[in-house]
């Protein structure tokens, strides 16, 4: 039994996004790309997964960098406006 035709990873990934990403059917892609159904099945499920959910250590982390995000943009908003009353005052 012979080898089929190889296909790059990045020809896998854009058949694997025309269906996942723009909508079509399975049995469209194939049919359109010239590869068996089975095949584009295989792909979607090596390359198509959705993003990991974050370690219990990550999670502690996130909400941290979450709140100095939160303090960080308050703190510049504060400076905003401070630079815009201060450029008032000198004129």
């Amino acid at each position: 039994m012979g080898k089929g035709i190889r296909y790059t990873d990045e020809f896998k990934r854009d058949a694997v996004a025309q269906v996942k990403e723009r909508g079509y059917s399975v049995k469209d892609v194939s049919e359109r790309l010239g590869i068996c159904t089975k095949s584009l099945y295989d792909w979607i499920g090596k390359f198509y997964h959705e993003e990991p959910k974050p370690k219990s250590e990550d999670a502690g982390e996130i909400r941290r960098l979450k709140a100095e995000l939160r303090r960080v943009t308050e703190e510049r908003d504060i400076l905003k406006k401070a630079t815009v009353y201060f450029a008032k005052e000198a004129k």
